[in-house]
C-alpha cells in the first residue's frame, strides 16, 4: 500500500501544524532558539529546503550538507518532524552562469534573468540533468534520517514559468505533438489550419505560439497549455521517481497553486501526490474572501478524491505581493485555519516560521514576527497550535456532499483565449457565482472534473465549461438518464476537446440532454442590461433559446436591441431518462441564481447542513462513528446556533445552542451516529430547511 496523508498525522498523533523554515537565513545560535519556541507554539511538522540549494550545491559537482544535517537532528530532538523539499523552484546563480539558454523566454522573445526563484525553463535537458542530481544526492542523504516525514517536491510549479516560448520549448512541443496526434493529418484536423492557410506539411514548421499579427491559431495555443502544464508535470515525475525509490515508506506531497491559479492541471499533479496539499492566500481586503476560501478549500478535497488534505500555506497576517498588504485582524487567522480543517485539511501550515530580514519576502508575515514572542501574531499562532491538539480526533474525518461542482483547468484555458464572444466573460467568475449561490445556502460540495464518478451526487452543477469532450458529455449525459439533476450554466457544452465547435446547433454536446437549441449568443456591452420577469437584471451575458422539449422556469422580460425576445427562456428545465436538465441563458444575479439552485436541491431532495443565520458557514466532517458540525461566524454579531452534541476546544454551548461571538468557530461533537444524520437530513423537506 502506498504511503499516505494518514500515515503522517498518525505519527504526529493528530492535525498537522508548523510551516517553512529557512534555517539558512538566520545565524547559526537562532537554530536552537526556533527549535523551542516551535515546540512552545505546539509546531509539529515544517517544511526545509523550499529554497535551499545555494547552499545544499554551493558549485557544480560539490555538495555541502552541515546546515541540513544539523537542522534535521536539532529538530528531531525537539520532536518537530520534517517536510523535506527538494530545492529545484530555485536553481543557484552558477546554473544560470553556466546555462544561459535554460532561462525562460517570454511570447515576445524577452530572455529573463537570474534574480528571482523559478527561472528555468522546464524542458531543458540542463535544467533536468542539474534538478535529477540534486534530488538524488538529497534523497541519498536523508532517506533513512529519523525526522523526515514527508517529501515535498519543488514549490508552486509553474508559478513564475509556467509557459516559455524559447527553442527549446519549441522542439519539446513538436515531439509532444507527435506523441498526441500521430500524424499531421489529425493535427491539422485538430486545429482547423485550413482557416488562413496555415495547414502544415512538416512537423518542423510547427513552432510555439509567439506573438504574431492578429489571433493567434485557439486550437494550437490550446494545446501549448496543455504541453507546458505536461512539461512541468514530467519534471514532478521525474522528481518523484528518485524519492521514491531511495525511501518508498516517505508519502510525497507538492504544494499545488490552491488560489485558483490557471497555469497548470491541478487535478494531474494531484494524482501523482501521495498527500495533496495547497498554498491559498486570502484577496486583500475582500469582505467575501472567506467564500474563496471555501472553494479553494473545497477544490483540494476534490484533487485529493474526496480524501483528508494538507494546507501547505497560507500567511498569520498581512502578505507581500498584493498592491496594498493589508493585516488580518485578531482572530481571522484562526477563523481561516478552521474553516479550511472543516472543509478537510488534517494540517495546517504557514509560510513561515520566523519572518524574514531581507530578501523579497520580509514583509510576508510569518508565525514568529518581527515583533517576537511578545506580538499579537506569535501570541494567536501559539493558542491555534494548542486548539488544534485538542481538536486531534477529527483527524482522518471525511467530508459529505450531496452536490458536485464541476471544475476543468481545460476549459478554462480554452474560455480565456483569444476572439471569444466576450472578453468579459471570465471562466472564474462563472464558478464563484454558482459556488457562491451553495455556499450562502449552506450546502457543501465537492469539486472535481467533468470526467469524474458523478454516481452519488444527487445534483451537479456545470458552470462556465466552454469546453466539454464528448466522453465527459457522454459521462454528464448517463448521469441524467440514471436519475442525476444537472444544471449547466450558459456559454456550456460549446466546443469539443479541441476547440471545434460542436456540429450542430448549440449547445451540441448537451443539446439533447438540456432539451433547447441556442440560436444565438448574445453578449452585452458594459452598460446594458436584460431585465427578467422576476425584476432582476441580467448584465454581461444572455443567449436566444428555442425549447426542444424544456420548458421555462424564467423568461426574459425585456432587452437590448438584438436582445433575446420578451418572453424567451432565461433558465430552463427538461425531464430526461429518469433525471432532469436545467440551463441558464444568462449570467444571473446573485439572487436570480441563488433562487434556481435552491429550486434545483429541493428537487434533488437537498437540505442544508444545518440552519443558521447568513453569514454563519456550517459544514460537517464524518467519520466511522462519530460527526463533527463546523460552524463559523463571518458577520460581526454574536449568534447562537442549535445544535446536539459536545464542544470541542473553545466552543460554548448553552441549551442545546451553540453560542458563536463576532468572527467566532464552534466545533461540535454530535451526538447522533452519522448514518442517523444522513437519514435525518435527507427526510428533511429541503423547502423547509433553508
Amino acid at each position: 500500500m502506498n504511503p499516505s496523508l494518514a500515515d503522517i498525522t498518525r505519527r504526529l498523533g493528530g492535525i498537522a501544524y508548523g510551516g517553512d523554515y529557512n534555517p539558512e537565513q538566520w545565524p547559526h545560535e537562532t537554530w536552537l532558539e526556533d527549535a523551542r519556541l516551535m515546540h512552545r507554539a505546539g509546531v509539529n511538522l515544517v517544511t526545509l529546503g523550499v529554497f535551499s540549494w545555494s547552499r545544499i550545491q554551493p558549485r557544480p559537482g560539490a555538495f555541502e550538507w552541515g546546515l541540513l544535517d544539523e537542522v534535521m537532528d536539532l529538530l528531531h530532538r525537539h520532536g518537530v518532524a520534517v517536510d523535506l523539499a527538494t530545492p529545484t523552484a530555485a536553481p543557484p546563480p552558477w546554473f544560470t552562469r553556466l546555462h544561459p539558454d535554460a532561462r525562460p523566454v517570454t511570447s515576445s522573445g524577452t530572455r529573463l534573468a537570474h534574480g528571482s526563484r523559478q527561472v528555468f525553463c522546464p524542458s531543458s535537458p540542463a535544467y533536468a540533468e542539474a534538478a535529477d542530481a540534486v534530488v538524488a544526492a538529497l534523497a541519498s542523504r536523508y532517506a533513512g534520517h529519523p525526522a523526515l516525514a514527508l517529501w515535498h517536491v519543488h514549490n508552486e510549479w509553474g508559478n513564475h514559468n509556467a509557459l516559455c516560448y524559447c527553442d527549446t520549448s519549441a522542439a519539446a512541443f513538436r515531439t509532444w505533438l507527435r506523441g498526441r496526434y500521430k500524424t499531421l493529418d489529425a493535427l491539422n484536423e485538430a486545429w482547423g489550419s485550413d482557416f488562413w492557410s496555415q495547414r502544415y506539411g512538416e512537423w518542423e514548421e510547427i513552432d510555439a505560439p509567439r506573438d504574431t499579427t492578429a489571433f493567434r491559431n485557439p486550437g494550437q495555443e490550446l494545446d501549448y497549455r496543455r504541453f507546458s502544464s505536461d512539461a512541468l508535470l514530467e519534471r514532478h515525475r521525474a522528481e518523484t521517481a528518485l524519492l521514491r525509490r531511495a525511501a518508498p515508506h516517505v508519502p510525497v506531497t507538492t504544494n499545488l497553486m490552491g488560489t485558483l491559479e490557471k497555469k497548470v492541471d491541478g487535478y494531474a499533479f494531484a494524482a501523482e501526490c501521495d498527500a495533496v496539499s495547497i498554498d491559498h492566500y486570502l484577496p486583500a481586503a475582500d469582505p467575501e474572501g472567506h467564500i474563496d476560501l471555501a472553494l479553494n478549500a473545497d477544490l483540494a478535497r476534490g484533487m485529493a478524491d474526496g480524501r483528508p488534505w494538507l494546507l501547505m500555506e497560507h500567511s498569520t497576517s498581512a502578505v507581500n505581493w498584493q498592491p496594498v498588504n493589508v493585516a488580518k485582524r485578531p482572530g481571522e487567522t484562526r477563523r481561516n485555519s478552521l474553516t479550511h480543517l472543516a472543509r478537510g485539511a488534517d494540517g495546517v501550515l504557514f509560510f513561515q516560521w520566523r519572518q524574514s530580514r531581507a530578501g523579497a519576502e520580509k514583509w510576508h508575515s510569518a508565525m514568529l514576527p518581527h515583533a517576537g514572542t511578545e506580538g499579537r501574531v506569535f501570541k494567536e499562532a501559539t493558542a491555534l497550535g494548542a486548539e488544534l491538539r485538542s481538536l486531534r480526533e477529527v483527524t482522518g474525518t471525511l467530508v459529505a456532499a450531496d452536490v458536485a461542482v464541476l471544475f476543468d483547468w481545460h476549459s478554462w484555458w480554452a474560455l480565456e483565449l483569444q476572439a471569444r464572444p466576450s472578453g468579459e466573460f471570465r471562466y472564474l467568475d462563472a464558478v464563484r457565482d454558482w459556488y457562491e449561490a451553495l455556499w450562502r445556502l449552506n450546502v457543501t460540495c465537492d469539486i472535481v472534473a467533468p470526467g469524474a464518478d458523478l454516481t452519488s451526487y444527487r445534483a451537479v452543477v456545470a458552470p462556465g465549461l466552454y469546453l466539454l469532450s464528448g466522453r465527459d458529455a457522454d459521462n454528464l449525459t448517463r448521469y441524467v438518464e440514471q436519475g442525476g439533476h444537472l444544471a449547466v450554466g450558459c456559454f456550456g457544452g460549446v466546443v469539443d476537446a479541441y476547440d471545434r465547435v460542436h456540429p450542430g446547433a448549440h449547445p451540441g454536446a448537451l443539446r439533447e440532454t438540456l432539451g433547447l437549441i441556442v440560436d444565438e449568443y448574445l453578449p452585452l456591452r458594459p452598460d446594458d442590461e436584460v431585465r427578467l420577469e422576476d425584476g432582476t437584471r441580467v448584465r454581461q451575458w444572455a443567449e436566444r433559446v428555442e425549447p426542444r422539449g424544456c420548458r421555462t422556469v424564467l423568461s426574459f422580460a425585456d432587452g437590448p436591441r438584438g436582445g433575446p425576445a420578451r418572453g424567451g427562456p432565461a433558465v430552463t428545465r427538461h425531464d430526461f431518462g429518469r433525471g432532469a436538465g436545467w440551463y441558464t441563458a444568462a449570467r444571473l444575479s446573485a439572487d436570480a441564481l441563488r433562487t434556481v439552485v435552491r429550486a434545483l436541491c429541493d428537487e434533488a431532495g437537498i437540505a442544508p447542513v444545518a440552519c443558521t443565520p447568513p453569514g454563519v458557514e456550517a459544514v460537517r466532517r464524518r467519520g466511522d462513528q462519530e460527526s463533527y458540525l463546523f460552524l463559523v461566524n463571518h458577520t460581526e454579531d454574536s449568534v447562537s446556533v442549535a445544535v446536539d452534541g459536545v464542544g470541542l476546544a473553545e466552543a460554548e454551548i448553552r441549551e442545546g445552542m451553540a453560542v458563536l461571538p463576532p468572527g467566532g468557530v464552534v466545533v461540535v461533537r454530535e451526538s447522533a451516529p452519522p448514518g442517523y444524520i444522513n437519514r435525518a437530513a435527507r427526510a428533511l423537506s429541503p423547502r423547509s430547511a433553508w
